[in-house]
């Protein structure tokens, strides 16, 4: 990889009008996974002085800042104890703390890596996203859009609301990326997707409709629901697990994250 030039401010107009002058300058996030995203770098933009890296707990949400890195979520008490500290419980499967320490939230969302363990949960929460020149956008929205133009992410929204939630990653080594993993969640309606395929995470949508619209979710749906899930998802093969073996996770997983938020119901 080569960075021809750095450029560093605390101004976000500044930043976003240098990342728009060349279509080979990039936004720095933590820097962990910089390397899988381009070769070359024109301008390497460093927005660290604009201070995007706090956690604020509102009434209604929690806010983290873009460049407010892993373990700083990981430990932060708010997210702890939201959606059964989901986040958190992802966060801490990722590599060792010295990446948790440099990766940040905003550099992890916006490469919307195959392999990510956070996309996962946030997609089975009500998360959204504020961009400097684009503004406020589901993350799911977000992830759906093929070309999303160059901007500056400032913060990603949590809304509260009380659901509960289930996570799992499966993994070789603890310092291995995920074979496949897991994030079940239940409001007024259940929500799963299933990351690490080993391509991006996806809902199963024939699965979630089938147990959304079930009067009563005992054993036998959630494992109709687990079954048609597996079916339903193009899982593939790579060099850390078949895709058959990635089916039988599926199945297997899905069946206890179900069972997991059903039995937290208060």
């Amino acid at each position: 990889m080569k960075i021809k030039n750095y450029y560093k401010t605390s101004n976000l107009e500044d930043a976003y009008k240098m990342l728009l002058d060349d279509k080979q300058n990039i936004i720095i996030g933590g820097g962990a996974w910089l390397k899988l995203t381009k070769k070359i770098v024109e301008t390497a933009i460093d927005i660290t002085p604009a201070n995007l890296n706090e956690i604020i707990e509102t009434k209604d949400s929690i806010e983290i800042g873009a460049m407010t890195s892993l373990h700083q979520i990981e430990i932060n008490k708010a997210l702890q104890s939201h959606c059964n500290g989901i986040l958190c419980e992802a966060i801490s499967h990722i590599m060792g703390m010295g990446i948790r320490n440099i990766a940040t939230i905003g550099g992890s969302v916006m490469g919307k890596y195959s392999f990510s363990d956070i996309l996962t949960p946030l997609l089975v929460m009500d998360t959204s996203l504020v961009f400097h020149n684009y503004g406020e956008i589901s993350l799911e929205e977000f992830m759906n859009i093929k070309r999303f133009d160059k901007d500056i992410l400032v913060r990603v929204i949590i809304k509260k609301d009380n659901r509960k939630g289930y996570f799992h990653k499966v993994q070789k080594t603890a310092l291995d990326f995920a074979v496949i993993n897991f994030a079940v969640s239940k409001k007024n309606k259940i929500r799963i997707f299933v990351g690490s395929r080993p391509s991006i995470a996806i809902e199963p949508l024939k699965a979630v409709e089938y147990i959304n619209n079930q009067k009563v979710v005992n054993d036998e749906v959630i494992a109709t629901t687990a079954s048609i899930a597996a079916n339903e998802m193009k899982l593939g093969s790579n060099s850390r697990a078949g895709s058959e073996y990635r089916k039988s996770l599926v199945e297997v997983y899905i069946k206890r994250g179900l069972k997991e938020v059903m039995s937290n119901e208060n």
